[in-house]
């Protein structure tokens, strides 16, 4: 799953349905990404990453060369500063994704979907650390309500959750780095993709040449499944892009836990991981803290709102 910072909504852009329809789907798709990916559990973890990596990279250049904008890549590639910023946002997000893939193939979504709901408020805390922000007493005691629903469910568990915590991490940092690139969403996808397509080829091709290669071993819904995975990772970026640029970013904030209560309920029901009362407080503390955080959040949108 990946969403980065785009740019907000246009000055003055209606509420628009259509935007708020690409960004649900978007948040949707994400939300039901364990659904596509648990088929794919008896591939090598490192070979579906390869995959993705690969086709995603098609289905990106694809559709910008269908909309003309193929110079945005080449653009962002030519800056020295940019594409440094590129390979870093291009490690994060590929250690995201590896642990993503492992955690739904290994039978932990609901802790990856924890990673999820504690993102936003792990941005939060990035904001004070690297830019110096300042937060207010709400955000303070939604950081703080988190950080103890985090140490709780260590407590509980008897370890860390390092898959959320990863997961939290990484795509918070890549938020943060795609935040200084001036690179919109899919051509920085794009971008990104293309610094590592080779490097997957090249592994694909040398699992191949070896006789332990999936693709075209496994029968065709496994074939159907890897070669989609592109399309999977990059439509929901573009359906992203498309509706944050037309609704308030306010309304991105509430239905971007969408993706990650589709995930827990999918954890819960359909893959039948444990979920005890005693894990389930843990949750509760956490989304007590971000009902804190979205209050405020929405409190403060509508006071700069107000006619002065």
């Amino acid at each position: 799953m990946s969403s980065p910072a785009v740019a907000g909504p246009v000055p003055g852009a209606p509420r628009d349905v259509r935007g708020l329809a690409a960004a649900t789907i978007a948040f949707a798709i994400w939300g039901f990404l364990p659904l596509y990916l648990r088929p794919l559990a008896s591939v090598p973890v490192l070979e579906v990453m390869a995959h993705r990596i690969v086709w995603c990279c098609f289905a990106a250049l694809g559709w910008l060369a269908a909309r003309g904008e193929l110079g945005a890549v080449h653009q962002a590639l030519a800056d020295p500063y940019t594409r440094i910023r590129l390979f870093l946002s291009t490690a994060l997000i590929s250690i995201n994704w590896l642990t993503y893939v492992w955690a739904v193939a290994n039978g932990h979504v609901i802790e990856a979907s924890l990673g999820y709901f504690i993102n936003p408020l792990l941005n939060v805390l990035l904001g004070v650390i690297v830019l110096r922000e300042r937060l207010n007493r709400a955000q303070w005691s939604a950081v703080a309500l988190a950080a103890l629903g985090v140490v709780y469910l260590t407590l509980q568990a008897g370890r860390l959750p390092w898959v959320a915590l990863v997961l939290a991490a990484t795509f918070g940092f890549y938020g943060f780095t795609r935040k200084v690139i001036s690179v919109d969403a899919v051509p920085g996808l794009a971008a990104e993709t293309s610094l590592l397509a080779p490097i997957a080829a090249g592994y694909l091709l040398w699992r191949h040449n070896i006789g332990f290669g999936t693709l075209g071993h496994e029968g065709a819904a496994i074939d159907v499944l890897l070669i989609g995975s592109g399309l999977v990772t990059a439509l929901p970026l573009a359906l992203f892009a498309f509706g944050a640029r037309r609704i308030p970013y306010s309304t991105i904030g509430i239905i971007q836990y969408l993706g990650p209560t589709l995930q827990l309920l999918l954890g819960v029901i359909v893959f039948a991981e444990p979920f005890p009362l005693e894990r389930a407080l843990g949750f509760v503390l956490i989304w007590c803290a971000l009902g804190i955080y979205l209050a405020d959040g929405l409190w403060r949108v509508r006071t700069l709102q107000r006619p002065q």
